[in-house]
C-alpha cells in the first residue's frame, strides 16, 4: 500500500463508521464486509506511522501492576526478598531487575513476561 495522506484516512474512518452498523461479521461475498476491511487495513497502516503507540517501560509496567494488584513497593519487596530501595530504583528507571527478579515481578503482578521484554 503506498503513502496513506490525511484525507484518505479521515475518509476511511467515517465510512467505517457507516459500514459498522450494516456489517456483522466477514462474508467475502457481500460487498460492504470487503470494503469496511480495507479501510480497516488503511486506519491501522495511517496510525502505525502517524499516531504510534510507545511499548511501555519497565518502569511503567511495574508502577501500573502495584496499582492493579494495590500493592505497595514494600510489599512487592518483601515479596521478592529485595530492599523496598531496589524496588524504588526499578519504579524510578534507575536500575533494571535482573531476569530472574523481572520473573518474579511478573508472577507477582500478573505481568505478561513479553511486556516485560519489551516485545
Amino acid at each position: 500500500m503506498g503513502k496513506i495522506t490525511k484525507e484518505q484516512y479521515e475518509y476511511a474512518q467515517e465510512r467505517i463508521e457507516e459500514l459498522l452498523p450494516v456489517v456483522d461479521g466477514y462474508d467475502p461475498k457481500r460487498k460492504e464486509a470487503v470494503e469496511l476491511s480495507v479501510l480497516s487495513d488503511i486506519v491501522i497502516e495511517y496510525e502505525k506511522e502517524y499516531y504510534p503507540i510507545a511499548k511501555p517501560t519497565v518502569a511503567e509496567l511495574i508502577t501500573e501492576g502495584l496499582i492493579e494488584k494495590d500493592m505497595t513497593q514494600k510489599e512487592l519487596a518483601k515479596s521478592l526478598g529485595v530492599s523496598p530501595s531496589r524496588i524504588s530504583d526499578f519504579v524510578s528507571g534507575r536500575s533494571q531487575p535482573s531476569l530472574r527478579q523481572a520473573s518474579l515481578i511478573c508472577q507477582f503482578l500478573s505481568i505478561h513476561p513479553a511486556a516485560m521484554l519489551g516485545l
